[in-house]
């Protein structure tokens, strides 16, 4: 594998326009990251009340739940690189006002609130409009390695921006929302810069039936359906990071420096995981190797539920997200490899919204459940329902359980 590795490396390191739009995803990533660093801790500041930070989190899910259908319509009509410079200008502009406002000191929670949800409309285009456009900058061949690669770029963000976003806002908010709309901008023009071919349109479909045509291909291809529905409620269930304060805190006893460790934990497996996936791509029976990676993925939560060992629960979570991984890199490898072009805006709108749905959702079962049952329990039944919820969806969804090679179904072009 290793003689035929080297050439496709190569060739994607040479591809500018791939390139151009990792840096892109790269600095919009660490820069979201930072902004939510920064959003969570002035608005805390300012209200001293947990409920405005459970705002925070659903005025940024809000727009992508409202605007799912127009969201992958747009990016199915228009020209995706545009789109995708517009979002990010429009956010830079968002955190420049947090700046503006900050240094007047007019800024007030519900000022932060309308800032962030204008910023979440924003980004509800941009995530299914960056899947959909990546395709088009790589080939069919080289696009599972691609994908890999960019969630390895998208990992290193996750663990980098928070960390910069919080030392960043040791000067200031103003400084830390200058630098973040900077950062905001840079990536809109890496994106402007990338010379790409235009994505088809669909203008001769309208109505109705355009809008939901990416819901009803999704239902049409069960593997498809499958790899989307089983990462979902994987998420939903197996949400243990939510309560990883009260684990550092009552159970671990590792206080704040060790909380800061276990988020990260998750994110090194993933990046580890991500940056191997890009060197050795999954080449057949993904199916099966995505079942076995959340099969991991609960048993991994259930160890964590009941371990008492620092050490322990650090390799539990790192074995986590390294799963996660290879089922976040074949849902999309399916998504995008099996979905033909004029179609990907409105499929990966569909993809976006069951990825922030479980998300967000997740995080509110895990508190749920552990104001109910309380938190070990909360976290052991979340793994083992992941696990039940594996094996149930193998019978569910043979067509996923039998699905060799990304695109063996495509009628992409």
């Amino acid at each position: 594998m290793s003689s035929s590795a080297s050439p496709e490396i190569k060739a994607l390191s040479h591809n500018r326009s791939l390139l151009l739009f990792w840096f892109a995803r790269l600095t919009s990533i660490v820069g979201g990251q930072m902004m939510a660093v920064a959003v969570g801790w002035q608005i805390y500041a300012l209200t001293n009340s947990p409920f405005y930070l459970g705002l925070v989190g659903l005025v940024h899910f809000l727009p992508m739940f409202l605007l799912t259908l127009i969201v992958g319509q747009t990016a199915d009509r228009y020209e995706r690189k545009k789109i995708l410079g517009v979002c990010l200008f429009v956010q830079g502009v968002g955190v420049y006002i947090l700046a503006a406002g900050s240094t007047g000191g007019w800024l007030t929670e519900e000022g932060i609130l309308i800032i962030v949800f204008l910023s979440g409309a924003a980004r509800a285009f941009e995530h299914p409009t960056g899947q959909a456009f990546m395709p088009l900058l790589v080939s069919r061949e080289l696009l599972p390695r691609a994908i890999a690669w960019s969630t390895s770029f998208a990992q290193c963000a996750f663990i980098v921006g928070p960390a910069l976003g919080g030392f960043l806002y040791l000067t200031g908010a103003v400084t830390a929302y200058t630098v973040i709309g900077s950062l905001f901008w840079v990536a809109g023009l890496f994106i402007l810069s990338i010379r790409s071919p235009s994505s088809l349109s669909v203008r001769d479909v309208s109505g109705l039936q355009s809008h939901f045509a990416g819901i009803a291909f999704i239902r049409s291809k069960p593997e498809i359906l499958g790899a989307i529905s089983l990462d979902l409620v994987a998420v939903l269930l197996g949400g243990a990071t939510a309560l990883l304060p009260i684990y550092a805190r009552e159970i671990l006893f590792v206080g704040p420096g060790g909380l800061g460790i276990l988020r990260s934990a998750p994110g090194l497996g993933a990046l580890a995981m991500s940056i191997y996936l890009g060197r050795h791509p999954l080449r057949r029976k993904i199916g099966r190797t995505m079942f076995v990676a959340v099969l991991i993925f609960g048993a991994a939560t259930v160890g964590f539920a009941v371990s008492t060992s620092f050490a322990l629960s650090l390799g539990l979570l790192t074995i986590l997200g390294g799963a996660d991984v290879i089922s976040v890199v074949i849902r999309q490898s399916l998504v995008q490899m099996r979905t033909p072009d004029a179609m990907r805006g409105r499929v990966s709108a569909v993809n976006s919204l069951f990825i922030g749905t479980s998300n967000q959702l997740g995080e509110f079962e895990s508190g749920l459940t552990a104001a109910w049952f309380g938190v070990v329990p909360a976290v052991l039944i979340g793994g083992l329902g992941t696990i039940v919820v594996t094996l149930l969806w193998m019978r569910l969804f043979p067509a996923l359980l039998r699905a060799d090679t990304p695109g063996e179904f495509s009628s992409d072009q």
